[in-house]
């Protein structure tokens, strides 16, 4: 027999769990539309296309862009940067592209939206492409392109970066004359449920873990580790998303879970950062692409935009 204790704390998980998945789950599914119709008239070949003619500074702005509105995951991204590189874009500008795309995608945004609201999203997107821009300006001063490794990369079908530097064309349908715009949102919202029922346990796991830290995980525990009287909360945060990362849908309702404990906002964004943008998937496709010392950069960028994005947050919400 559970004990009353217990068995209070796990009613209040389950009802938290149900909180967020009335929540969470139309979020989701709307936004896996948006991230599919996106796919249709901004595919990666495309994205790669626009970015080559660009130079450092107002290709950076431009690079930003696209990496926050093309919503590809991880196995698209590298084969996109691979082809900017191998073409010979400036590698500050890909890696601005590189650094906003986990971090400021669609999925991101409406679930943000949903959990945190409109001017905490609002200041979330603007201060992340901000930090992307100038991140990548900064790398790009550095002289690190002897660290680019000269390989081709698959995309997320297996398919290997052309001969000279693109991607090839199967990683995305281009729209053709005979494409109307009603096959494009047919094939979207196909796409939208595929991509919905491929990630719904990564959703359900996360939603499951943020039930546990609601109702299970003593708030003092928390606030010992990650609240305002640990001068190092912000910089644990960042450096704690990575490990635990198991997918964006998964890390928001965790990040949901730990702001209702308690925890300054500025600290949850800090931990969803860390996880989005240095978790070991990630890391794993980048060191097929970046030789050591540039793959540490790239990790270190990511943290310290986490705790920089953290500690303007914790400022400005006290």
């Amino acid at each position: 027999m559970l004990s009353p204790s217990l068995s209070n704390a796990l009613l209040d998980s389950w009802d938290y769990f149900l909180h967020l998945a009335v929540l969470l789950i139309p979020l989701f599914i709307g936004a896996s539309f948006l991230v599919g119709l996106a796919q249709e008239y901004l595919p990666p070949e495309k994205v790669e296309r626009k970015l080559r003619g660009h130079d450092e500074g107002t290709g950076n702005i431009a690079a930003a862009g696209l990496g926050a509105v093309t919503p590809f995951c991880s196995c698209s991204t590298v084969p996109v940067l691979a082809g900017l590189l191998q073409a010979g874009a400036p590698l500050g500008l890909a890696f601005s592209f590189l650094l906003a795309s986990p971090l400021v995608n669609w999925i991101a945004v409406l679930l943000l939206l949903g959990l945190f609201g409109v001017e905490i999203t609002v200041w979330y997107v603007i201060i992340t492409l901000l930090a992307a821009i100038v991140g990548g300006f900064v790398i790009g001063r550095l002289e690190l392109s002897e660290y680019v490794k000269d390989v081709r990369i698959g995309d997320d079908q297996g398919q290997a970066v052309a001969a000279d530097g693109g991607a090839t064309a199967c990683c995305a349908a281009e729209t053709t004359p005979t494409t109307t715009h009603r096959d494009h949102i047919e094939t979207a919202a196909r796409e939208a449920w595929s991509f919905f029922i491929d990630t719904l346990p990564y959703l359900l796991l996360g939603m499951t873990i943020g039930a546990l830290i609601h109702g299970v995980i003593p708030v003092e525990l928390l606030h010992a580790v990650l609240g305002p009287e640990n001068p190092l909360a912000v910089p644990l945060a960042a450096l704690a998303g990575a490990p635990v990362y198991i997918s964006l849908s998964g890390m928001l309702p965790i990040a949901a879970s730990l702001s209702e404990q308690g925890i300054a906002i500025g600290t949850v964004l800090a931990f969803v950062i860390g996880g989005a943008g240095v978790s070991i998937p990630n890391l794993i496709l980048l060191n097929k692409l970046f030789k050591r010392r540039l793959l540490l950069v790239y990790a270190g960028t990511v943290v310290t935009i986490g705790i920089f994005v953290g500690v303007v947050f914790n400022f400005l919400i006290a």
